[in-house]
């Protein structure tokens, strides 16, 4: 299903291998780029020292990022399996399979194996989970692998829960909704008595802000303590989590409907590049990236992104040159 890959996307990859296979994460369920990045050149990129500035005194260092931003979805739930479960069992409510629960502490032995690769002994994990019943019964198997030592802590956060569906749900009528939802558009379609994905994007929004705060600040850390291979697992819902990922990289809302769901129990790992932003090219290959329904313009900024630093803009943004098709004209009527 994925296109040829462009020359120049295809090269950078073979000068940035992979360090760790990823055949147990991305997997996607049914339902042209500028020359070569100098990190010496500084064309394209904006900064901005003032907001370091107003953040931090002159004699305070910011803790240091997390390594990773790993984002899983919940193991198979009874929900996955019989949908009729829905009209008597609330959403929140819904349980993992004995399939989901092995699902879960699958991942979890892929992350484990994911972090050690790295070869440092002070490696730890934060959890944020959605306060579903099945994300709850995730994160316990998830989490099996790892000792105590381990994880640093873990928080209940609402604003991960799944996109709200409605009150036990009537199923031949959400077949119909469903039905309507693709011709009225999957981002701003609404169902009765539940919500849009524009209004978990608008919830997703303040969870972003917080867990920016968290970083700046190194909440997950103890007092004093300044440990750079801290790892962040965020266990929620499918789409809630590509809402984060468009909320995250300010992907428009057609690069949202071209997303695909992740498999139950699969991870994508948001890792930190070359100059200290988080970027899904650092792990994952195009190909599982073009799977999971990245287009060109969003493979190009992932790239980007690998090797920009934080308070940077991207001014050569290939959503802009897609968007304002004048610019051609420019081109060809310039003498130069």
């Amino acid at each position: 299903m994925a296109a040829t890959l462009s020359p120049t996307l295809s090269a950078v990859s073979v000068l940035h291998p992979k360090r760790f296979t990823s055949k147990y994460f991305i997997q996607c369920c049914e339902n042209p780029i500028s020359e070569s990045v100098k990190l010496t050149d500084s064309n394209g990129l904006a900064t901005f020292p003032e907001k370091n500035a107003l953040r931090w005194s002159a004699a305070k260092v910011p803790p240091p990022r997390p390594r990773r931003i790993i984002l899983v979805r919940h193991g198979q739930s009874e929900g996955n399996l019989d949908e009729s479960v829905y009209t008597r069992v609330a959403d929140p409510k819904i349980a993992l399979t004995e399939k989901g629960r092995a699902e879960a502490e699958e991942c979890g032995k892929m992350i484990k194996e994911l972090i050690e690769q790295d070869k440092v002994d002070n490696w730890k994990v934060y959890f944020y989970v959605s306060p579903y019943r099945r994300t709850l019964e995730t994160l316990k198997n998830l989490a099996r692998p790892f000792e105590r030592s381990r994880i640093a802590g873990l928080r209940e956060e609402p604003r991960l829960r799944e996109q709200d569906f409605g009150n036990f749900q009537d199923r031949e009528k959400m077949r119909l909704e469903k039905s309507i939802r693709m011709l009225y558009g999957r981002f701003f379609y609404r169902f009765p008595n539940g919500e849009s994905a524009a209004d978990v994007y608008d919830r997703i929004t303040g969870f972003r802000e917080t867990l920016r705060s968290d970083i700046d600040v190194g909440r997950f850390q103890p007092p004093g303590q300044r440990n750079p291979n801290m790892n962040l697992v965020i266990v929620s819902h499918g789409l809630t989590l590509r809402v984060f990922l468009m909320r995250w990289y300010k992907w428009t809302v057609g690069q949202f409907e071209g997303l695909n769901n992740l498999c139950n129990g699969k991870a994508l790992v948001m890792e930190k590049g070359y100059g200290g932003r988080y970027s899904l090219l650092v792990h994952h290959t195009e190909e599982e990236l073009r799977e999971f329904g990245l287009t060109d313009d969003m493979l190009i900024d992932q790239e980007w992104q690998k090797f920009a630093r934080p308070g940077e803009l991207n001014y050569d943004c290939p959503t802009m040159n897609s968007f304002f098709t004048h610019f051609d004209d420019e081109c060809s009527t310039d003498p130069s």
